[in-house]
């Protein structure tokens, strides 16, 4: 199995979803037209607490911002990373010096290196997945436009 399937496997995302409360946002932008907002903000509105982890922003979706995750002063369940991959490496150290849960890494960021750092030392990791669509995916409310209707049904009212 190669590392990439093995970082994608469906029974650890679901496990990682439920479990989680906290969760460090690396590379999170203020920026509302930014990917890593939009997550950030469809997490905090589903329940997650969101922490971000940026060096150049002071507050972002109204929670302090913390300039690495070795600042981070509460216990984290999930570093969802939104930064390049070369960066996974120091990423993983970070997180596993924080005893993180998991190490969650967005579409495109996949670091072999990064994700064997974070597996030795004790974290689950996720590569290349989402965590807004993986959450959307389990718990039931991915609409086929990718929104939330809030209601669950194979009727399409209005369409012929």
């Amino acid at each position: 199995m190669t590392d990439l399937v093995r970082y994608q496997d469906p029974l650890m995302i679901q496990r990682v979803l439920h479990t989680a409360d906290t969760i460090a946002v690396v590379g999170l932008s203020a920026n509302e037209l930014r990917a890593s907002y939009f997550v950030g903000y469809y997490l905090k509105r589903h329940g997650y607490r969101v922490i971000p982890v940026n060096p150049r922003e002071r507050e972002i979706l109204g929670e302090t911002c913390f300039p690495s995750l070795l600042e981070v002063p509460v216990p984290v369940d999930i570093v969802n990373v939104f930064r390049a991959p070369d960066a996974l490496p120091q990423i993983a150290r970070d997180a596993v010096a924080i005893r993180a849960g998991a190490l969650w890494c967005q579409f495109g960021v996949i670091n072999s290196e990064g994700g064997r750092i974070a597996e030795e030392g004790g974290l689950t990791v996720i590569m290349d997945r989402c965590l807004k669509v993986e959450h959307a995916r389990y718990v039931g409310r991915m609409h086929w436009l990718g929104f939330n209707t809030q209601r669950i049904t194979s009727v399409r009212t209005g369409l012929q």
